[in-house]
């Protein structure tokens, strides 16, 4: 069994996202109503992310199947719906620092500078297939239709699987996520 840390998230360049959360932590005034709205919340960015990892092969394969059929970016908007039921369940001025500080540096920074090194990688891999991808599939927002991409389509009609979820690392995301729903219901009571 691995390490539940992994060495990339020791990175100086992520304190402040440590920072934020253990400020949020401190901050935190859940009731009742906030962490059944924000346990929500962090219920449906978990499922979306699982649902993602488990169709996702990095880098690979272009994944067009389940959740990437409507949007490119599913462990993305996962993660925002994570963050926002985090700060919902937390109430407060921490769902004020959320709303004012985490979901503008998600939205303005963070979600632009990966799109930029995703999409360039997955274009030099994938060529045309990938940039009839992305034009027609939406980053976060999910798309009304599903895509169908062209021959070979078998990749658009891949399943879930288990093992590709466990290949990348959800497990651990999954436990954070509970963890951290724990750890809002001990400072609510």
């Amino acid at each position: 069994m691995r390490l539940p840390l992994r060495r990339k998230h020791a990175r100086l360049r992520l304190l402040p996202l440590y920072l934020g959360g253990a400020g949020l932590a401190w901050l935190a005034r859940p009731t009742p109503w906030s962490l059944g709205l924000g346990a929500a919340l962090v219920a449906a960015g978990l499922a979306l992310r699982a649902w993602g990892a488990g169709h996702l092969v990095k880098t690979q394969e272009l994944a067009v199947s389940g959740p990437y059929a409507r949007l490119r970016h599913p462990l993305y908007a996962g993660a925002l719906l994570v963050g926002l039921g985090f700060g919902a369940a937390a109430g407060g001025a921490a769902l004020a620092g959320v709303a004012a500080l985490g979901a503008p540096f998600f939205l303005l920074y963070y979600l632009p500078y990966k799109e930029r090194i995703e999409s360039a990688r997955l274009e030099r891999r994938h060529g045309a297939a990938y940039a009839a991808y992305q034009a027609r599939v939406p980053a976060l927002w999910p798309a009304r239709r599903r895509y169908a991409p062209g021959p070979p389509a078998a990749a658009g009609r891949r399943r879930w699987s288990r093992a590709r979820f466990r290949a990348n690392h959800e497990l651990r995301v999954l436990a954070a996520g509970l963890a951290g729903l724990a750890l809002l219901v001990t400072r609510a009571l």
